[in-house]
């Protein structure tokens, strides 16, 4: 069974850092490619960062070389580390697995940037 899990989202000042984590069970971790989007109440759902399976990246144009996307493979996660945060990066952040077979969603996880 898959299991898409993301945590470390939360409150965080603006100028501020945060690093999510995706942990991917289930799945063959080394053929998937995997994403990070966001969602905010007034947009719709839009790419942050990917990683593909040789660990080549790719990001959003907002990202504007704030965020970093990376892989382990022994531990079958995903990190997005988040820095210099602003207050359009609120909103609900996703795990997104695309293997050979299927696409998988976690459940999201909350990120606040306020002061």
């Amino acid at each position: 069974q898959v299991h898409i899990v993301e945590s470390g989202g939360g409150l965080v000042q603006p100028g501020g850092s945060l690093t999510l984590s995706c942990v991917a069970s289930g799945i063959n971790f080394d053929r998937a490619a995997i994403s990070w989007f966001r969602q905010n109440p007034t947009n719709k759902r839009e790419l942050v960062a990917v990683i593909g399976r040789s660990g080549g990246t790719n990001y959003g144009d907002f990202v504007e070389g704030r965020f970093t996307i990376s892989r382990d493979s022994a531990k079958k996660t995903v990190l997005l580390q988040m820095t210099s945060l602003k207050p359009d990066d609120t909103g609900v952040y996703y795990c997104n697995v695309l293997t050979d077979l299927d696409d998988y969603w976690g459940q999201g996880t909350q990120v606040i940037v306020s002061s």
